[in-house]
């Protein structure tokens, strides 16, 4: 069985392809490496030097890390890979974005485009998503260090905001029943099949949805017209956050599926099954009775009693 992949359209945004020679494991596992392993960028620790707004840190840090920034991955590196060690990370494995932002006079709302990043290849996709609101005298001063991750780590790391396939549908005509009354055509919602010169055809099947509509409007009994799934074609439908152009998104995604399945190939011609259990020590049980952390040992307690 050969793969092969087909093209359909490509936006600034979404990819949409065919995939045939496959079955549901392979595509459900180029989804999943999408959504898991596919490594993007997002801010990840903050400094807040001021914030005197009405959304407090918590909050606003929460939604500075869902803010989608583009991904430059021929630079940046993820910083378990990074030689550097330093919990702050270095030029190779992270990026310094700062929000400073004070008004005097006027009510002003603090938007994603406010932040200035040290590189430009990585800024946030979208200036318009507003974080907060300024009053009058009020300021918002951050610091944020932007790192690659992946979405198994955090959502905050999910590259795609769809990634969904389903099976072809094939539609067949028997043409020896079929009496061309053209009552399928009407029927079916999506356009699917169409009567042309006097003869039903089948004109995009790849808008099929597998609705049956056609086939109880056939007058034929049995019905002229078939459906059904190939069992071993599907569509598929990959939308990014704008992080990386989804076409980049589904090829880096089969090469991360392709390491992986080398990865285990090779463990199990090494005969490596099972992953080593580290011995571990357990915590000693100082007392035989349950009382609350930071409450004194009731043995203790009834001691000093006693002695009172």
């Amino acid at each position: 069985m050969v793969m092969k992949v087909d093209v359909l359209s490509v936006s600034d945004d979404t990819v949409r392809f065919l995939i045939e020679g496959v079955d549901v494991a392979f595509i459900n596992a180029l989804r999943r490496t999408m959504i898991s392993d596919m490594p993007c960028m997002a801010m990840d620790d903050l400094f807040v030097f001021d914030n005197s707004s009405v959304v407090n840190d918590e909050v606003l840090a929460h939604r500075i890390g869902f803010i989608p920034l583009t991904t430059d991955l021929d630079n940046y590196v993820l910083p378990e890979d990074c030689e550097c060690g330093s919990d702050l990370g270095c030029e190779h494995c992270r990026v310094v974005l700062t929000l400073d932002v004070e008004t005097d006079n006027e009510i002003r709302t603090v938007y994603s485009g406010d932040f200035v990043s040290e590189d430009p290849n990585v800024v946030p996709v979208t200036p318009g998503i507003p974080l907060t609101k300024l009053a009058p005298g009020q300021a918002v001063k951050i610091e944020a260090y932007a790192r690659l991750g992946t979405g198994k780590t955090h959502a905050k790391w999910q590259p795609v905001s769809m990634a969904v396939y389903q099976h072809m549908g094939e539609v067949e005509v028997d043409e020896a029943k079929c009496t061309a009354c053209g009552e399928c055509a009407k029927a079916c919602p999506r356009g699917v099949i169409s009567l042309q010169d006097g003869k039903l055809k089948v004109v995009d099947v790849l808008a099929c949805t597998l609705c049956g509509e056609c086939v109880k409007a056939c007058p034929v009994e049995p019905a002229a017209i078939k459906q059904g799934l190939k069992a071993d074609a599907f569509l598929m439908i990959v939308e990014s956050t704008g992080c990386l152009p989804p076409e980049r998104l589904v090829t880096e995604a089969a090469r991360i599926l392709s390491k992986k399945l080398e990865e285990f190939s090779d463990r199990v011609e090494r005969g490596e099954y099972h992953d080593e259990i580290e011995d571990f020590e357990s915590a000693e049980q100082i007392s035989g009775k349950l009382y609350s952390v930071g409450s004194s040992d009731p043995d203790e307690d009834e001691e000093e009693e006693q002695q009172e």
